[in-house]
């Protein structure tokens, strides 16, 4: 049987930081990582931004070299079905047994998709593989129907508007990114893509994708209007993978519950990423998805793994960055919550996020860069007062 001393379950960017953090304190332990991509481990922002809007950005940029910079054995296609705690093994889908001394489960999401038969031309977004099957649709001229407002939804739809596709862009809110955005950002934030071209519309749901008797491609909306189109993208959003966590017996609540040290309930057995429920030591428990967070505390469980006692302090930010506008958050940030929020200049402002105790939960830095520690600092020592914040982050 195959056995690795340190063996990595998932292949995204949690492994290429864990295999580096092992490696500053480990030289020598072998390490295996077990994914079920078709790619070796690869930069995922870069597949929404970077490689629609920078020339000089290719596709040879994307993958980490994780295997020439660690020494790690990285194995494609190899999907775990099971974890085997006190045999201290992995199975994978064609039954082979793989042993570990350490392991971490950095599984990630599963993409939410949409009802309809399986279609090439009907991608839900996730992958590097996804990335190069839009992008050989993606020809100028091509009718494109993005289906979801959130993060994927809205940095896909401005990519391919840049690059000269007819693009519609469904979302359920009344406004584009009105669930995370007090209404004059999001106002704000809508305009650009309005301003782009983007065809919006609003408030409306994709309840299924299908192809008519003529072979044209449509997506069908909640109100019954069939939009025909060349490709249609899904970006509705993801789901923690943590079955396999839960069917190994581990402590799972809203992900897989780990401490200080991104170690979970079983002593050998480590969690990173997405699927990382952690104590935060700002936000408290919590559980984040975005890559600021699957770096740090890849690299984090890595060195723990190895033997470093050192916990995981970081504070993931989350960012996104459309048609020269960009933002970046820590936190809480929901547009339900009561806000104050502070105009720096006409393109900047800063946004306070408050419970009901008006005590700052969350920070958006509007065009504001280089304020991100300073974001932490206000949540770490929030006021009570949020006359209080104007002068913090300026």
């Amino acid at each position: 049987m195959t056995s690795y001393d340190y063996l990595i379950v998932g292949g995204g960017q949690v492994s290429d930081d864990a295999a580096r953090g092992v490696r500053e304190k480990d030289r020598d332990g072998s390490i295996g990582i077990l994914s079920d991509d078709v790619d070796a481990p690869y930069t995922r922002p870069a597949l929404t931004k970077k490689l629609w809007t920078d020339p000089e950005f290719t596709e040879a940029q994307v993958p980490l070299g994780t295997a020439e910079a660690t020494g790690a054995t990285v194995r494609l296609g190899a999907r775990v079905t099971a974890v085997d705690p006190s045999g201290r093994e992995v199975v994978t889908a064609d039954g082979e047994h793989i042993g570990y001394g350490r392991l971490l489960l950095a599984t990630g999401s599963e993409p939410q998709g949409l009802p309809g038969d399986e279609d090439e031309d009907v991608i839900v977004f996730r992958s590097f593989a996804d990335y190069r099957a839009l992008r050989r649709r993606a020809q100028p001229g091509a009718r494109a129907v993005v289906v979801g407002g959130g993060y994927i939804g809205s940095e896909l739809a401005a990519a391919l508007v840049q690059n000269d596709v007819e693009v519609t862009l469904c979302y359920p809110q009344e406004v584009l990114g009105g669930e995370q955005f007090p209404t004059r950002i999001a106002r704000r934030h809508q305009q650009l893509f309005e301003d782009a071209g983007v065809h919006l519309m609003p408030g409306r749901r994709v309840d299924e994708t299908r192809r008519r008797a003529d072979g044209a491609l449509e997506a069908v909306l909640d109100d019954g209007t069939a939009l025909t189109a060349d490709v249609i993208v899904v970006g509705l959003g993801a789901t923690p993978r943590v079955d396999l966590a839960a069917r190994a017996g581990l402590e799972v609540r809203e992900g897989v519950v780990v401490d200080t040290r991104l170690r979970t309930s079983d002593p050998s057995i480590w969690a990173a990423g997405d699927i990382a429920e952690y104590p935060d030591a700002i936000l408290g428990r919590t559980r984040i998805e975005h890559v600021d967070h699957a770096r740090a505390s890849g690299d984090a469980a890595g060195r723990s793994m190895a033997g470093d006692d050192a916990p995981y302090d970081h504070t993931p930010y989350f960012y996104s960055a459309i048609f020269g506008t960009s933002w970046e958050a820590i936190g809480s940030v929901r547009a339900e919550l009561r806000t104050h929020e502070v105009d720096l200049d006409a393109q900047r402002m800063v946004v306070y996020y408050l419970d009901e105790q008006k005590r700052p939960v969350g920070v958006l830095l509007w065009n504001v860069e280089g304020a991100r520690d300073r974001a932490r600092q206000v949540l770490a020592d929030a006021p009570t007062d949020p006359e209080q914040l104007d002068g913090r982050i300026r």
